[in-house]
């Protein structure tokens, strides 16, 4: 496979059963042989996503010292700014050549996960980044919800078996700023090989060239969106819970050819997690004798403590 399947939400919203079950086949066969779709008749309208990009890059262009005032200490960068080369992939030193936010759940009803999350961070010199990056992280939050419950029918499960584990789930949205590329990076690039943590990642922002995925074969093929598209794939989570038959696939963001490195790049990705009570063990009806048991009994909780400490963003 060299280019990544195209499909219409609206299909699987519509009232007509074929044109449903068809969404239903063609992302579950996307999800098996690469790992990653790109989604039209999503939840997102052109003027929201307009206004997100100025304030994403209003805040990127506040001064250094500013910015860092909402770089917040013990919480592994789970909200608020997180500055330039922190991050690095697993198993690899150098940090990406990114700095990057992030918005967290707004819990609704849940006194108990409301004291478990980090509280957001509110910007104070830009009071519309934050009430704009509030209305994109719940209709990026709905588009998913519907993402799942295609996935729950492929996998034999109840439609709404997602539902209650992403209600109030452990979701992070991240505007990310890969900043211009002054001077050649040592073994450095925007965003280094990785798989992502979390059960479904909704991706702004891969309209040019710079994402890539690898296939089963090993090569990397440009992953680029339409303007109307997001780029949706599997994480571990669900890869795991569904013992591999969806694939997490490896990605990056590799750099600019050099006469662009003097350009920013902005991506916008919607890490979908559930509570992290879920118990991620093997679905039964993912077993056979093909295809034994590949992961031990875990919670969505402890295998996000794992990755943060392998990423380095929480300390043992």
């Amino acid at each position: 496979m060299n280019t990544i399947p195209s499909v219409n939400l609206k299909d699987f919203l519509s009232d007509d059963p074929q044109k449903k079950q068809q969404f239903i086949n063609d992302i579950g066969k996307a999800y098996e042989d690469i790992g990653f779709v790109a989604l039209r008749g999503h939840f997102l309208d052109d003027e929201l996503v307009e206004n997100l990009y100025k304030e994403v890059k209003n805040f990127f262009d506040l001064p250094v010292d500013t910015k860092q005032k909402y770089e917040i200490p013990g919480i592994g960068g789970q909200r608020g700014y997180v500055s330039f080369g922190k991050e690095s992939a697993k198993g690899k030193k150098e940090g990406d050549l990114k700095e990057f936010w992030h918005f967290g759940q707004y819990v609704e009803d849940n006194p108990e996960l409301e004291a478990e999350y980090p509280k957001n961070v509110e910007v104070e010199e830009l009071p519309d980044f934050n009430a704009i990056g509030k209305q994109t992280y719940r209709m990026l939050e709905k588009t998913a919800k519907y993402v799942l419950r295609a996935l729950a029918l492929h996998l034999d499960l109840e439609e709404t078996y997602f539902d209650e584990y992403i209600h109030n789930g452990n979701s992070i949205l991240r505007p990310i700023h890969y900043p211009p590329i002054t001077s050649e990076p040592k073994n450095a690039v925007r965003a280094a090989a990785h798989g992502d943590i979390n059960l479904i990642t909704l991706l702004m922002g891969a309209q040019g060239r710079g994402l890539q995925v690898q296939n089963h074969k090993g090569e990397w093929i440009d992953a680029i969106a339409q303007p109307d598209e997001l780029m949706i794939n599997v994480g571990d989570m669900l890869s795991r819970h569904s013992n591999n038959k969806l694939k997490s696939t490896i990605h990056r963001v590799v750099n600019p050819p050099k006469e662009l490195w003097g350009t920013s790049r902005y991506s916008i990705p919607f890490f979908m997690h559930p509570v992290s009570s879920m118990k991620l063990d093997v679905l039964e009806s993912c077993i056979d004798k093909d295809n034994p048991k590949k992961f031990d009994d875990i919670t969505a909780g402890e295998f996000l403590n794992q990755r943060l400490i392998e990423l380095g963003l929480i300390k043992k």
